[in-house]
């Protein structure tokens, strides 16, 4: 209620409407009504829609140039006193957010968010089923352990001992869909990844599910690449097409990353030749290594952030460092010349072994974020960046046991035509059919051409990968009963909105989204369940010694 009783503010799915109160003696319980009526409290009105004074407009409101005169008036439900005030100036912890998330979504940001989304998401329908033949089928979501990957819910079953799997994609009934002659495939896909507490992410998310039958990997980029034009936001800008294009070895030797954000320079610069004569002990170190490198980045006016600093550009054109004492004056020209270093730049140097350049990867977008503080601009917040990385390896060595190998997608990825032979002489080698789709340095999808040759994905499965293959016996017979060449990719819808809005998580794009740790606040959700509604399952709970104790008190 606003200027001293004589209007107010009603807030629908549409935005805000003035309402005029009237201050004849006829209206005085429409008045005393709406007058007395709590903040949030459901109104029927009724009146007449007029011009609004000269003067009085309000360009900032979309409905600026009217009110509403009020002649009847009804309350449906009054509110109660709420935790916050539904204001998105006002600040309010996360926590406190979700766990009154049907109060957050009544925002005017969440309105936007999931109203864009499904506008954006009724696009993409449009542009696959009715301008490109697509099929929208549904797939399960109970279903079996999946060699490789995430980790995957398990549920249980009435037969003792057996488990379903929540699928993490819907990829072995996509690839059975092509067997089946549904020959393209789409859907807007519930995806699980039990993945604990890891930021940014969710244990439930969808994407944008894809697959088809005789394409190769510029068929399924030209679609995508089509799909997101017609299904881009007016206001966010026209993106332009085709995206461009970066190996998985380019994108590493030049940003550290298989990720790139290429809204801002900052290249990495091999500097390994310049600095072969040094005295430097830790760059010799580094290049007695087979695969040993020096690397840098020079960080434009990087002076005004002093966290990060090895070498800077004087005035005068010489180099300040603990390193110049090393560096004749000759290195320290070349220096200069490859990297272009202005006066007040800064230099980081990283030296090691050649696949592990991510330190100046995560340097890169630090130093722009320190900058970024500081006021200078890098990085344009209205600007969309799109790039596909190709080629990426068919097989990574496993973390935790480097002489094993693991794929570096999913085991369904096809390699390379051209690398094919290394496949049984040296798989390290061979690099894979496997895109991803990068929109400013993040990761928004990813797809492959699939092995449709069941000797093949046998062997992938068997000799390469150590599995089991006789959990995928369903979908190496089917790959034996006349499979097409296909293939697909999956796009992170809840990531394109994310970015496309500009939101700092996820989490502000989906209605009803877990913690951070993978709890839903406002139900409570995971919650305890009784042995008696175990029982059916064939399993007991075994208590931790001080839960036990805590659930007694």
């Amino acid at each position: 209620l606003c200027g001293q009783g004589l209007f107010l503010v009603l807030r629908d799915f549409q935005g805000l409407t003035q309402i005029i109160l009237p201050q004849d003696e006829a209206h005085s319980h429409v008045r005393k009504l709406l007058s007395n009526a709590p903040v949030e409290s459901v109104v029927r009105v009724t009146g007449i829609v007029s011009s609004r004074p000269p003067g009085q407009e309000n360009p900032k409101m979309p409905t600026g140039d009217i009110e509403v005169k009020v002649e009847t008036a009804e309350i449906l439900n009054s509110c109660k006193k709420l935790p916050f005030e539904i204001k998105d100036f006002i600040k309010k912890s996360e926590a406190l957010r979700m766990q009154y998330r049907y109060l957050d979504l009544r925002s005017f940001q969440l309105q936007y968010n999931l109203r864009l989304r499904s506008q954006i998401v009724m696009r993409m329908r449009e542009y696959l089923c009715n301008l490109h033949g697509f099929v929208d089928v549904e797939t399960p979501t109970l279903f079996k352990r999946t060699p490789g990957g995430a980790k995957e819910f398990l549920v249980p079953s009435r037969e003792a001992g057996k488990f379903y799997s929540l699928p993490q994609s819907p990829q072995q009934f996509k690839q059975l869909l092509m067997v089946g002659g549904v020959d393209r495939y789409f859907q807007v896909a519930r995806c699980y990844r039990d993945e604990g507490s890891r930021p940014d992410r969710q244990p439930e998310f969808t994407q944008i599910d894809i697959e088809m039958s005789f394409v190769d990997q510029a068929g399924i980029q030209g679609l995508i690449e089509g799909l997101l034009q017609y299904s881009w936001p007016q206001e966010r800008g026209a993106i332009t097409t085709p995206f461009p294009s970066m190996t998985y070895e380019e994108a590493l030797a030049d940003y550290g990353t298989d990720k790139p954000d290429t809204r801002f320079g900052m290249k990495i610069v091999d500097i390994s030749d310049i600095l072969r004569r040094s005295d430097i002990q830790f760059v010799q170190n580094a290049l007695s290594y087979p695969h040993g490198t020096v690397k840098a980045i020079c960080i434009p006016q990087g002076v005004v952030s002093d966290e990060v600093m090895d070498v800077i550009c004087r005035p005068d054109g010489s180099l300040k460092s603990l390193l110049t004492k090393l560096l004749g004056k000759e290195q320290q020209s070349e220096l200069i010349r490859a990297l272009n270093v202005q006066v007040d730049d800064v230099v980081l140097l990283a030296a090691g072994e050649h696949k592990r350049c991510s330190a100046l990867g995560s340097l890169r977008l630090e130093s722009a974020d320190l900058l970024e503080a500081a006021g200078m601009t890098l990085r344009d917040p209205t600007a969309f960046h799109f790039l596909w990385v190709v080629d990426f390896p068919l097989f990574l060595p496993k973390e935790e046991n480097p002489a094993e190998l693991e794929s570096a997608h999913h085991p369904f990825t096809a390699p390379h035509p051209v690398d094919t032979n290394l496949l049984y002489s040296d798989p390290t080698k061979v690099r894979s059919q496997h895109y991803d789709l990068v929109l400013n340095g993040n990761e928004i999808g990813g797809g492959s051409i699939r092995i449709h040759n069941a000797e093949q994905q046998r062997f992938v499965l068997e000799k390469v990968l150590k599995e089991d293959s006789e959990v995928l016996s369903h979908l190496l017979e089917a790959l034996e009963s006349g499979a097409p060449p296909h293939g697909g990719i999956a796009l992170g819808l809840d990531r394109l909105i994310s970015l496309i809005v500009g939101a700092p998580s996820i989490r502000d794009v989906i209605a009803f989204p877990k913690s951070f740790r993978g709890r839903d606040l406002m139900g409570n959700a995971p919650d305890y369940v009784t042995p008696e509604e175990l029982e059916p399952y064939h399993i007991q709970v075994s208590w931790p010694v001080a839960e036990t104790e805590a659930k007694k008190n």
